[in-house]
């Protein structure tokens, strides 16, 4: 009970914190929300997406990118809630809540838990938007993508925890978050199909499909089509798994002293 309690306490935290913060809810669904709305006449054009294997549904280019959207939507609050752990480190109190009589791997877990769950409602949020001007998936599509949102939304934060535990300045924090985003978010299939990137370049294609933010789009996509793409569950799991090892790593309470001794 006492570990529930733990994270109950850690999820209500997150979310008055994100209640209080309107500004981050507006710019995390203005930022795809341009996409959809705006670029999109442009890249639709030049694409002429139809019939897209391996989906083998008719798709628009404004429904082809809705996933690649949502996985934006995790990934920038997933750097945005590790910004605010670093914050947290430097104001004091995140050593309250690692000091805490639970394990250390269950409070950041509790901490991961909570930012997937506020990124999940951003989604949701951003789909109720898109359907509002047309932009329409399948019914059970939206219930679906549930778990999909739910394991990526896990991959995302997990690699977001990790980076908070390498850098030690709230101020190179954001330059990090850019130098990992946007290769993240270009270098995958959320605006292009890999056979389009294939095209231009293999090695090009070769390292979009080595991006693990590429299978968390997949998986989204994939749910949002009432389909299963195992490989991407796979691949999508493998990193969240690695991504939460360095972030147990990195805030190890022993490694941390070695290194101020060093």
């Amino acid at each position: 009970m006492t570990w529930v309690t733990a994270l109950l306490a850690i999820v209500a935290r997150e979310a008055l914190r994100f209640a209080h913060q309107r500004e981050r809810f507006l710019a995390a669904l203005v930022r795809p929300l341009v996409w959809l709305l705006v670029f999109a006449a442009g890249f639709r054009a030049a694409l002429g997406l139809s019939i897209i294997p391996p989906y083998q549904t008719y798709i628009t280019y404004e429904t082809y990118i809705v996933p690649g959207l949502c996985g934006m939507i995790l990934l920038f609050n997933g750097m945005q809630s590790s910004l605010s752990l670093v914050y947290d480190r430097e104001m004091g109190s995140m050593r309250l809540l690692l000091t805490a009589p639970l394990p250390r791997w269950w409070l950041l877990v509790s901490k991961l838990v909570a930012s997937t769950a506020i990124s999940i409602l951003q989604v949701y949020a951003f789909l109720a938007i898109a359907w509002i001007f047309g932009i329409e998936m399948a019914a059970w599509g939206y219930v679906a993508v549930l778990p999909a949102l739910a394991v990526s939304g896990v991959m995302l934060g997990a690699l977001g925890l990790a980076l908070s535990s390498f850098v030690k300045q709230l101020e190179n924090f954001a330059g990090v978050m850019n130098f990992v985003i946007f290769p993240m978010f270009f270098l995958s299939s959320a605006l292009y199909p890999l056979w389009k990137m294939a095209e231009s370049s293999p090695l090009l294609r070769d390292v979009c499909t080595a991006n693990p933010f590429t299978h968390a789009v997949e998986l989204i996509r994939f749910a949002l089509y009432l389909q299963f793409n195992a490989a991407a569950l796979a691949w999508t799991g493998l990193a969240a798994a690695a991504f939460l090892a360095m972030a147990l790593w990195g805030y190890d309470p022993a490694r941390g002293l070695v290194r101020r001794k060093g």
